[in-house]
């Protein structure tokens, strides 16, 4: 049998446990027998993305934006725990969200629709895709345990490169709580929006957009506004 050939090689990012003998199966099994594999290859499991700072993730996200198109096992996001097991150095961020700030990425969860598996729900004829924006918010959060009562973790400030300073009051607070600082910007917010506008019109899906923007009525308003301004 000839083998497809391939042009321009992909990156192969290697995760963690299960995957990488599910991944080196499927490559065992599915495409090499019929595609001559090109690939450059990063290991992201948890041990040697701890080895290398976590460079390795930043070189196989830049090695994605030079190449055109990456796969990317499942990895893990350390907690406590697991920087007890494997003797980390530190509770590293998650990969998938430092790929997708460097690619500027949105994540689209779609099904994989098979005859024979039937939906739950008998009046859904037509996937749902949902799309979720990669960038920021709780990925990049700031977090803060306040161990009692203080004055310096209640306001939030920005001084603009203009010098005009603005303050809000968050929360006073009078005994232990946790603070969390999000963030996020109007070109990556665009940039999302564009995406999805793009996925939508190439599957022929309808684009349903949700925001708590009655509550959030900055943060969120923000997603809202621009959508409808891309949207126009």
């Amino acid at each position: 049998m000839t083998k497809l050939p391939m042009k321009t090689p992909l990156v192969e990012m290697d995760g963690d446990e299960m995957t990488r003998i599910i991944w080196s199966a499927i490559k065992e099994e599915l495409i090499l027998p019929f595609v001559d594999l090109k690939t450059e290859y990063y290991d992201l499991g948890l041990k040697h993305r701890d080895e290398t700072e976590d460079g390795v993730t930043v070189e196989a996200a830049n090695a994605i934006r030079r190449l055109g198109v990456g796969v990317k096992c499942a990895t893990i996001t350390p907690n406590a725990q697991r920087v007890l097991e494997y003797g980390l150095k530190k509770m590293w961020k998650s990969p998938n969200a430092t790929i997708r700030a460097i690619l500027d990425g949105t994540v689209f969860r779609a099904p994989v629709l098979v005859n024979c598996v039937r939906p739950v729900v008998k009046n859904w004829k037509k996937p749902i895709t949902i799309a979720r924006h990669a960038y920021g918010d709780v990925y990049k959060a700031v977090e803060l345990r306040a161990k009692g009562p203080g004055k310096k973790i209640e306001t939030l400030v920005f001084e603009g490169a203009d010098g005009i300073r603005e303050e809000q009051e968050v929360f006073a607070f009078s005994g232990p709580g946790i603070l969390l600082g999000q963030h996020n910007r109007d070109d990556s917010i665009e940039s999302f929006a564009r995406a999805c506008f793009g996925y939508a019109l190439s599957v022929r899906q309808d684009l349903w957009f949700s925001a708590k923007d009655t509550i959030s009525k900055v943060y969120d308003h923000m997603f809202k506004d621009i959508f409808a301004r891309v949207f126009e």
